[in-house]
């Protein structure tokens, strides 16, 4: 169907399946269209009907529906459906840009900017004409999507209001296997945030109450990734939490259905 509620939307297909899961006690909306910025179609799941809304993005080569699969919605349901929080949970472009082995690491470079633009121009738009131009945006995920969630903000927080990550390494060199360009340099909060002096950015950055970083210390952890990203972001003067759980909290997804619920109970 033509959707003409969103006339950014208005050159392509939105598709909207309305579903009421039998394994969840909420709504949950499936829309979908082709992205002319990825040029293919990409879905999203969206849970609750009102409340802040939290930008999820998932965890390596997943889908919009891991945070579903592995129980992670059923864990902050209560805040969804007592109308706290929305969430979109989108899909990830990561099999098509760095954890691709097959690909030119340029080509990931290039891939990778489409998907942030692709969160910027429509994702975020969408998520506007669904709750309000007012309602605040939160990013957040879990590992590799930690590092998403943290980059989206930092470099745009004058789009996004803040940011949930967990487990999260800010170093995309982490990734590249050696590569680096320009976009590897703007995509990467520990090398250009040191460096960053757009008063404007920071500012926005500065005025955000949501900036929550965690991470546990337990097996396949790495505590240090977060503790360098508060280093820099002391350094800048940018309010933020760092929560740093014990060796008791590995990366897992236990350790994350324990994590968000917190964070959303105790911080929002």
């Amino acid at each position: 169907m033509q959707d003409h509620k969103y006339p950014l939307f208005t050159k392509y297909l939105l598709v909207l399946k309305v579903i009421f899961a039998e394994n969840l006690d909420m709504h949950r909306e499936i829309h979908g269209w082709h992205s002319p910025r990825l040029n293919k179609h990409m879905d999203i799941a969206v849970y609750g009907h009102y409340g802040f809304s939290l930008l999820m993005i998932p965890t390596a080569a997943a889908d919009y529906l891991e945070y579903e699969r592995f129980q992670l919605m059923e864990a902050i349901s209560p805040m969804i459906n007592e109308g706290k929080v929305k969430v979109y949970s989108v899909n990830s472009i990561n099999a098509e840009s760095w954890l691709n082995n097959n690909m030119h690491p340029r080509d990931k470079s290039i891939r990778h900017t489409q998907f942030n633009e692709y969160i910027y121009q429509e994702v975020i738009p969408f998520i506007k004409n669904t709750s309000s131009q007012e309602t605040p945006i939160v990013t957040c995920g879990a590992s590799l999507g930690a590092f998403h969630a943290a980059n989206l903000f930092f470099k745009r927080p004058d789009m996004i209001n803040g940011v949930v990550a967990m487990s999260g390494d800010y170093e995309l060199a982490s990734y590249t296997k050696g590569y680096h360009d320009q976009d590897v340099y703007f995509n990467s909060p520990m090398q250009y945030l040191p460096n960053l002096d757009d008063h404007h950015l920071l500012s926005a950055m500065r005025s955000s109450p949501h900036i929550h970083i965690l991470t546990g210390s337990g097996n396949y952890e790495a505590p240090d990734a977060s503790r360098r990203l508060s280093g820099v972001l002391n350094a800048k003067g940018v309010p933020h939490d760092l929560d740093i759980w014990g060796h008791d909290m590995p990366h897992d997804w236990p350790t994350w259905r324990s994590m968000l619920p917190y964070v959303l109970g105790a911080k929002f």
